[in-house]
């Protein structure tokens, strides 16, 4: 095992690989740009070395910089997290060409699996079922049209070198295709300096359910049930649970969709942690979409739910052992459900940087808070607004969600807008209590009309006196209780 690990990332996912060293006795060492100086992933790493600069490709994008550290603090591997260079292929490969352990798969398997239509190629030539659509990048109008002539509307054109979102656009007619297919193009430029697009088939109003895979060095490879993340904004997750309450009702697919994803990491010579992403339709047909080679943020469901360290395990299959499990050993128990809470105004989905003055979350049975900032924290303009992941975990679904609005009704977040109210408001909507989830959930969402505070002497009599009648969980009654909070801090 290390001795030494830098971790090459900030935030949240920074103090979850720190407190992962630390319980398997390795040293850490983190990374921090000039807005994180005072974070607490800094505040918690054995050591800490300064980045110089504040924007990401001055900082946690530079490899040199990166790599400079590790030699300078005698580190053996480097753990990268999730986004920045999490899925760089080159960054890998300057990690081997430097003596440096990179905790992820190898350079080679990034390569294949890091653009879309690589991904789609080598998955389809695995057996995976794949959508509709370009195993290439589309070269003009024409092309493209032909393309989505065949296949019929309504199309998706997507980044082939990205993901969440950008560079993406729906195309229902024709008429329409030339102008979304210039405009993603000039929007995967901006984000990924590739003006690849594909086209493929767009499904209406599927489920997004993924895969969570890990395979060693030795040739195992297992599946770890699956996730079902269809709740979303802008192709951005917002709510994960695990398992599926789809896949639970169909069980045969957790194992199609399982054996689909192995084929599909063993074909790439995958190592270490993996998701596969799969659309499913209305049919409960699967179709893969990208594997997302890193740990993904929504991580902690799959923990609560499996009993396993997902990061442990990264760090072991990094460092040479095997895997601690065979597949028939990988066992299902309970349910869990993650929220992102996101320092964002929670109709807009704008982010709200600022000084947090009160941080509170809830615990008690069932209740895990994977979380990367403090009070009196300024969350910084120039990252993603992460605040927390807050998860939940009971025998079953139901349990799930009635704990689920427990907790949410004792989170507060002051100083800063946060999206706890977009949660309360899902967490009672009875589609979300119910199960029936797909991509689209979140469009025409309304939330409920914020409760005026309410008078003084109103408030000292309902502590004084409370009434038994009034429904606890209600999401009017959690903005109410929000609000008179506001009152008494």
């Amino acid at each position: 095992m290390f001795s030494k690990v830098l971790v090459a990332n900030r935030g949240e996912i920074a103090v979850r690989v720190i407190r992962a060293l630390r319980e398997l006795g390795i040293s850490s060492v983190a990374v921090y740009s000039d807005p994180d100086r005072p974070s607490l992933a800094v505040r918690m790493a054995d050591e800490a070395y300064a980045l110089e600069g504040a924007a990401s490709a001055d900082t946690y994008l530079r490899i040199d910089k990166m790599l400079d550290v590790a030699r300078r603090s005698d580190a053996e591997a480097i753990h990268p997290g999730y986004g920045f260079l999490s899925e760089n292929a080159a960054f890998a490969a300057a990690c081997e060409s430097a003596g440096v352990t990179f905790i992820g798969p190898p350079a080679s398997a990034i390569e294949k699996l890091g653009s879309k239509t690589a991904a789609r190629r080598l998955a389809k030539a695995a057996g995976t079922p794949v959508l509709p659509g370009t195993e290439d990048p589309v070269h003009d109008a024409a092309e493209a049209r032909a393309i989505a002539d065949s296949i019929g509307y309504p199309v998706l054109l997507k980044a082939a070198a990205g993901g969440g979102g950008k560079g993406m656009r729906r195309v229902d007619r024709e008429q329409d295709l030339e102008a979304a297919l210039r405009d993603a193009s000039s929007e995967a430029e901006r984000s990924f300096k590739s003006s690849e697009v594909f086209v493929e088939k767009f499904v209406e109003r599927p489920r997004h359910i993924e895969i969570q895979l890990f395979a060693d060095r030795h040739g195992n490879c297992v599946y770890l049930g699956e996730r079902e993340c269809s709740i979303q904004r802008r192709h951005q997750k917002v709510i994960e649970e695990c398992p599926s309450p789809l896949v639970a009702a169909h069980p045969e697919m957790r194992r199609a969709m399982g054996e689909a994803a192995v084929a599909a990491a063993k074909a790439a010579g995958y190592v270490n942690a993996g998701t596969a992403e799969f659309l499913v339709d209305k049919d409960r047909n699967f179709y893969f979409l990208e594997m997302n080679t890193r740990l993904q943020v929504e991580h902690p469901v799959t923990e609560l739910v499996t009993g396993l360290d997902l990061v442990h395990l990264q760090l072991r299959i990094a460092a040479g052992e095997t895997l601690p499990l065979t597949q028939d050993q990988v066992a299902l128990r309970g349910w869990a459900i993650e929220c992102r809470v996101y320092a964002e105004d929670p109709e807009s989905f704008l982010p709200q940087p600022g000084k947090l003055t009160r941080f509170d979350m809830p615990s008690g049975p069932g209740i895990r808070v994977d979380s990367g900032v403090y009070p009196g924290w300024t969350v910084p303009m120039e990252y993603d607004p992460l605040l927390a992941k807050l998860c939940v975990y009971g025998e079953d679904r139901p349990m799930a969600v009635a704990r689920l609005r427990r907790a949410l009704e004792e989170a507060y977040v002051g100083g800063i807008r946060a999206n706890l109210p977009l949660f309360r408001a899902i967490a009672n909507d009875p589609r979300f209590v119910a199960g029936e989830l797909d991509t689209g959930f979140l469009e025409g969402f309304r939330l409920p009309a914020e409760a005026p505070p309410p008078e003084l002497p109103a408030v000292a009599a309902k502590l004084v006196r409370p009434s038994a009648r009034t429904p606890p969980s209600s999401a009017a009654s959690a903005w109410k209780r929000e609000n008179r909070r506001d009152l008494y801090r």
